[in-house]
């Protein structure tokens, strides 16, 4: 027998949460009635036509929110019979999709930053390998933890330094809930233009072992982004340090056409 499916009500496009990309901002508006129950496990999503009728999108938009959903472990789809919600994953593992830097602003909406400290540093020889920046040089630095709703471990220990420049930020961030780089974008009107990251295997060091509820050696995935201007000039480098057991990390590559 199928499961019956709820009928939730008309959503136009401003009706939307505006960060990010419109098909990202459609797989929210479906993820959050899939978690609020309107859609439960085994239950059938209403089809594409009439996805893009109620959110008055284009079919390609309707078919990438339903492939974040099914990246996201959420649903399944099979020729024929639909898209289908399917049981969660535990919810101690938080999965992250990249595909642009859009993403990035996905990953920092999704959760809650908690700040332990923001001050200025110097990049001593220790600070200025792990950063990648030059060293003698003063940097914003603002750290703390990053947190999942209804998660009660830490996400992540985050990092952020921040040129000289752009320190201003720094007063605004105890009542800023975002990402950190599109209030630079705003305040100074400089665009970060590319994002290098990358991404090591290290072990969790005793000092952060009991915050982030692990046992200290840990392994652990250390992504390092540096955020860049058009000039080439950097503006912010990020670092996330994610006991292992609780993170995925997912990233979709196409083939160039030549």
């Amino acid at each position: 027998m199928k499961a019956s499916r709820a009928k939730p009500s008309r959503t136009a496009r401003a009706d939307l949460k505006p960060a990010g990309p419109l098909y990202l901002r459609v797989a929210r508006a479906l993820k959050d009635e899939i978690v609020g129950g309107v859609y439960p496990v085994g239950s059938q999503l209403p089809s594409e036509d009439e996805l893009r009728e109620r959110f008055s999108i284009s079919r390609f938009t309707v078919r990438e929110a339903l492939r974040r959903l099914r990246e996201d472990n959420l649903v399944s789809s099979r020729q024929g019979a639909g898209t289908i919600v399917v049981p969660p994953r535990s919810s101690d593992v938080y999965v992250h999709d990249v595909m642009s830097i859009n993403d990035l602003l996905a990953f920092a909406i999704g959760t809650r930053f908690a700040i332990e400290s923001v001050r200025m540093v110097s990049m001593d020889g220790k600070l200025a390998l792990r950063t990648g920046l030059a060293g003698g040089q003063e940097w914003l630095s603002v750290c703390g933890f990053r947190h999942k709703d209804n998660v009660e471990a830490p996400l992540c220990w985050t990092e952020y330094y921040i040129k000289r420049e752009f320190a201003a930020v720094g007063r605004l961030l105890q009542r800023h809930t975002g990402p950190i780089f599109p209030l630079i974008e705003d305040l100074f009107g400089r665009k970060i233009e590319e994002v290098h990251q990358e991404i090591a295997a290290t072990l969790i060091s005793p000092a952060l072992a009991n915050r982030l509820k692990v046992k200290t050696g840990t392994p652990a995935l250390e992504f390092r982004r540096t955020y860049k201007m058009s000039d080439g000039e950097i503006a912010q480098v990020t670092i996330n340090t994610h006991p292992a057991s609780r993170f995925r990390h997912s990233m979709t590559l196409r083939r160039v056409k030549r």
